[in-house]
């Protein structure tokens, strides 16, 4: 390992991560907003409870917004 190549990696890091932090809150935001609400409704347009958590926790920032737009029912329970 050259420590100096590890110097620069770590440096370019630093320069993103005024962008990596709020994608990670936001990811983080829209994942628990989702899981709360698979777990408060029992009816979802397309699959099933299991589904959407596993689709949701494995599918990143994409899986929680195709929760709301294709799993979510409009009515409130």
């Amino acid at each position: 390992m050259n420590i100096l190549a590890e110097i620069k990696n770590f440096e370019d890091l630093k320069e993103y991560l005024p962008f990596i932090i709020p994608l990670c809150v936001l990811q983080f935001g829209l994942m628990i907003a989702a899981l709360v609400s698979i777990f408060r409704h029992k009816t979802y347009k397309t699959g099933n409870r299991a589904v959407w958590v596993v689709i949701t926790l494995l599918v990143s920032m994409v899986g929680p917004i195709l929760y709301f737009v294709l799993g979510k029912t409009d009515e409130e329970e």
